[in-house]
Protein backbone atom coordinates (compact mmCIF):
# COMPACT_ATOMS: atom_id res chain seq x y z
CA UNK A 1 0.00 0.00 0.00
CA UNK A 2 1.38 3.43 -0.99
CA UNK A 3 1.56 6.70 1.35
CA UNK A 4 -1.10 8.28 -0.94
CA UNK A 5 -3.87 4.95 -0.72
CA UNK A 6 -6.66 5.72 1.57
CA UNK A 7 -6.69 4.73 5.19
CA UNK A 8 -7.85 0.59 5.47
CA UNK A 9 -7.83 0.01 2.09
CA UNK A 10 -7.37 -3.73 1.45
CA UNK A 11 -4.59 -5.18 -0.09
CA UNK A 12 -4.20 -6.31 -3.70
CA UNK A 13 -7.22 -3.15 -3.81
CA UNK A 14 -6.19 0.02 -5.88
CA UNK A 15 -7.08 3.54 -5.59
CA UNK A 16 -8.84 3.77 -8.77
CA UNK A 17 -11.20 1.16 -8.45
CA UNK A 18 -12.00 1.98 -4.22
CA UNK A 19 -12.67 5.70 -6.00
CA UNK A 20 -15.17 4.25 -8.41
CA UNK A 21 -16.75 2.35 -6.12
CA UNK A 22 -17.06 5.41 -3.80
CA UNK A 23 -18.34 7.07 -5.91
CA UNK A 24 -21.36 4.60 -7.32
CA UNK A 25 -22.34 4.17 -3.82
CA UNK A 26 -23.02 7.33 -3.16
CA UNK A 27 -25.27 8.30 -6.53
CA UNK A 28 -26.84 4.96 -5.43
CA UNK A 29 -27.67 6.66 -1.42
CA UNK A 30 -28.32 9.26 -3.45
CA UNK A 31 -31.44 8.14 -5.73
CA UNK A 32 -32.31 5.46 -2.90
CA UNK A 33 -33.06 9.20 -0.87
CA UNK A 34 -34.88 10.75 -3.78
CA UNK A 35 -37.13 7.92 -4.20
CA UNK A 36 -38.15 7.60 -0.59
CA UNK A 37 -38.92 10.91 0.06
CA UNK A 38 -42.48 12.22 -0.59
CA UNK A 39 -42.26 14.48 -4.02
CA UNK A 40 -42.78 18.08 -3.59
CA UNK A 41 -44.24 19.89 -6.64
CA UNK A 42 -43.74 23.64 -7.20
CA UNK A 43 -46.97 25.69 -5.44
CA UNK A 44 -48.85 28.07 -8.30
CA UNK A 45 -48.31 31.62 -7.29
CA UNK A 46 -52.40 31.79 -6.20
CA UNK A 47 -50.94 30.34 -2.95
CA UNK A 48 -54.46 30.16 -0.80
CA UNK A 49 -54.70 29.22 3.06
CA UNK A 50 -55.79 26.07 2.30
CA UNK A 51 -53.11 25.07 0.30
CA UNK A 52 -50.34 26.37 2.78
CA UNK A 53 -52.30 23.67 5.46
CA UNK A 54 -50.50 20.78 4.20
CA UNK A 55 -46.90 22.62 4.50
CA UNK A 56 -44.45 21.17 7.07
CA UNK A 57 -44.48 22.54 10.20
CA UNK A 58 -41.44 25.03 10.44
CA UNK A 59 -40.39 25.51 14.66
CA UNK A 60 -40.49 29.10 16.05
CA UNK A 61 -42.32 30.35 12.45
CA UNK A 62 -44.74 33.25 13.21
CA UNK A 63 -47.91 34.61 11.51
CA UNK A 64 -47.57 37.32 8.48
CA UNK A 65 -50.07 38.54 6.17
CA UNK A 66 -48.20 39.47 2.76
CA UNK A 67 -50.43 40.99 0.22
CA UNK A 68 -48.80 40.06 -2.67
CA UNK A 69 -50.28 41.89 -6.41
CA UNK A 70 -53.23 42.46 -4.93
CA UNK A 71 -53.80 38.90 -3.57
CA UNK A 72 -53.86 38.49 0.18
CA UNK A 73 -51.72 35.49 1.79
CA UNK A 74 -51.99 34.35 5.45
CA UNK A 75 -48.75 32.12 5.93
CA UNK A 76 -46.39 31.47 8.99
CA UNK A 77 -42.73 31.27 7.70
CA UNK A 78 -39.47 31.54 9.68
CA UNK A 79 -38.47 34.90 11.48
CA UNK A 80 -35.54 35.12 8.99
CA UNK A 81 -36.98 34.37 5.93
CA UNK A 82 -36.30 36.82 3.09
CA UNK A 83 -38.79 38.97 1.56
CA UNK A 84 -37.18 37.19 -1.66
CA UNK A 85 -37.06 33.51 -0.42
CA UNK A 86 -40.81 33.86 0.69
CA UNK A 87 -41.96 35.62 -2.94
CA UNK A 88 -40.13 32.71 -4.73
CA UNK A 89 -40.06 29.27 -2.10
CA UNK A 90 -43.31 29.67 -0.35
CA UNK A 91 -45.75 31.76 -3.05
CA UNK A 92 -43.79 30.06 -6.33
CA UNK A 93 -43.40 33.62 -7.63
CA UNK A 94 -39.88 32.81 -9.84
CA UNK A 95 -40.07 36.10 -11.82
CA UNK A 96 -37.99 37.68 -9.22
CA UNK A 97 -34.27 36.51 -9.17
CA UNK A 98 -32.11 35.58 -6.64
CA UNK A 99 -28.37 36.95 -7.86
CA UNK A 100 -25.66 37.81 -5.47
CA UNK A 101 -28.40 37.71 -2.29
CA UNK A 102 -26.02 40.50 -0.57
CA UNK A 103 -28.55 43.38 -2.49
CA UNK A 104 -25.78 44.40 -4.58
CA UNK A 105 -27.16 43.23 -8.29
CA UNK A 106 -30.61 44.45 -8.00
CA UNK A 107 -32.01 41.08 -9.62
CA UNK A 108 -34.14 40.93 -6.70
CA UNK A 109 -35.73 43.87 -6.68
CA UNK A 110 -39.98 44.01 -6.02
CA UNK A 111 -41.87 47.53 -4.93
CA UNK A 112 -43.34 47.34 -1.38
CA UNK A 113 -45.64 50.16 -1.08
CA UNK A 114 -44.81 51.27 -4.38
CA UNK A 115 -40.90 52.12 -2.97
CA UNK A 116 -38.50 49.87 -4.71
CA UNK A 117 -36.76 47.60 -2.30
CA UNK A 118 -33.78 44.83 -2.59
CA UNK A 119 -35.70 42.03 -1.77
CA UNK A 120 -32.90 39.64 -0.58
CA UNK A 121 -31.85 42.05 2.20
CA UNK A 122 -35.69 42.78 3.54
CA UNK A 123 -37.03 39.98 5.72
CA UNK A 124 -40.51 39.23 4.78
CA UNK A 125 -42.22 39.88 8.62
CA UNK A 126 -40.82 43.57 7.76
CA UNK A 127 -43.66 43.38 4.92
CA UNK A 128 -46.26 42.17 7.01
CA UNK A 129 -49.39 43.92 5.65
CA UNK A 130 -48.16 46.04 3.38
CA UNK A 131 -48.45 46.40 -0.70
CA UNK A 132 -45.71 44.11 -2.46
CA UNK A 133 -45.65 44.21 -5.92
CA UNK A 134 -43.85 41.63 -8.29
CA UNK A 135 -42.75 41.38 -11.98
CA UNK A 136 -45.72 38.94 -12.03
CA UNK A 137 -47.99 42.11 -11.32
CA UNK A 138 -46.87 44.59 -13.50
CA UNK A 139 -48.56 42.76 -16.25
CA UNK A 140 -49.02 39.83 -18.73
CA UNK A 141 -47.54 38.76 -22.32
CA UNK A 142 -50.83 39.69 -23.67
CA UNK A 143 -51.16 43.18 -21.28
CA UNK A 144 -47.87 44.31 -21.08
CA UNK A 145 -47.02 47.28 -18.32
CA UNK A 146 -45.49 50.37 -21.10
CA UNK A 147 -41.57 49.61 -19.41
CA UNK A 148 -42.35 45.88 -19.96
CA UNK A 149 -43.20 46.64 -23.86
CA UNK A 150 -40.64 49.48 -24.38
CA UNK A 151 -37.65 46.36 -22.92
CA UNK A 152 -39.00 44.74 -25.57
CA UNK A 153 -38.75 47.23 -28.46
CA UNK A 154 -35.41 48.34 -27.35
CA UNK A 155 -34.00 44.75 -26.37
CA UNK A 156 -32.97 45.93 -23.44
CA UNK A 157 -31.78 42.16 -22.57
CA UNK A 158 -29.78 39.79 -23.28
CA UNK A 159 -29.69 36.45 -21.06
CA UNK A 160 -32.70 38.24 -19.14
CA UNK A 161 -31.36 37.32 -15.40
CA UNK A 162 -31.47 41.15 -14.51
CA UNK A 163 -34.21 41.78 -16.36
CA UNK A 164 -36.98 41.70 -13.91
CA UNK A 165 -35.22 43.89 -11.37
CA UNK A 166 -34.43 46.30 -14.16
CA UNK A 167 -37.80 46.52 -15.23
CA UNK A 168 -39.23 46.89 -11.35
CA UNK A 169 -36.40 49.45 -10.49
CA UNK A 170 -37.30 51.39 -14.08
CA UNK A 171 -41.38 51.94 -13.34
CA UNK A 172 -40.29 53.02 -9.45
CA UNK A 173 -37.75 55.38 -11.38
CA UNK A 174 -40.70 56.99 -13.04
CA UNK A 175 -42.41 58.29 -9.63
CA UNK A 176 -38.97 59.40 -8.48
CA UNK A 177 -37.09 62.63 -8.65
CA UNK A 178 -35.01 62.35 -11.76
CA UNK A 179 -33.70 64.74 -14.56
CA UNK A 180 -34.15 64.37 -18.22
CA UNK A 181 -30.41 63.44 -19.71
CA UNK A 182 -29.40 60.07 -19.50
CA UNK A 183 -27.00 60.41 -17.03
CA UNK A 184 -29.55 60.99 -14.68
CA UNK A 185 -31.43 57.76 -15.28
CA UNK A 186 -27.71 55.76 -15.36
CA UNK A 187 -27.25 57.11 -11.77
CA UNK A 188 -30.66 56.13 -10.53
CA UNK A 189 -30.63 53.06 -12.08
CA UNK A 190 -27.03 52.11 -10.47
CA UNK A 191 -28.27 49.59 -8.23
CA UNK A 192 -29.06 47.20 -11.05
CA UNK A 193 -26.56 45.26 -12.88
CA UNK A 194 -26.68 43.57 -16.26
CA UNK A 195 -23.85 41.67 -16.78
CA UNK A 196 -24.19 41.24 -20.07
CA UNK A 197 -23.75 44.83 -20.60
CA UNK A 198 -27.30 45.93 -22.24
CA UNK A 199 -27.36 49.19 -20.22
CA UNK A 200 -27.60 51.68 -23.52
CA UNK A 201 -30.62 49.70 -24.30
CA UNK A 202 -32.39 49.21 -21.02
CA UNK A 203 -31.47 53.32 -20.44
CA UNK A 204 -33.13 53.79 -23.73
CA UNK A 205 -36.24 51.67 -22.73
CA UNK A 206 -37.04 53.94 -19.68
CA UNK A 207 -36.22 57.36 -21.09
CA UNK A 208 -38.87 55.77 -24.36
CA UNK A 209 -41.28 55.54 -21.46
CA UNK A 210 -40.78 59.09 -19.30
CA UNK A 211 -41.10 60.47 -22.96
CA UNK A 212 -44.23 59.08 -23.37
CA UNK A 213 -45.98 59.73 -20.17
CA UNK A 214 -45.01 63.71 -20.61
CA UNK A 215 -46.87 64.25 -23.50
Amino acid sequence: MSESDPPGLSPGVSRRSFLSTAGATGVVAAIAGCESSPKQTAQPATASNAMLADSPVIEGAVPLTLKVNGKAHTLRVDPRTTLLDCVRETLALTGTKKGCDHGQCGACTVHVNGRRVNSCLTLALACDGEEVTTIEGLGSPDAMHPMQSAFVQHDGYQCGYCTSGQIMSGVALLEEPCGPADADVKELMSGNICRCGAYPRIVAAIQQVRQSRSV
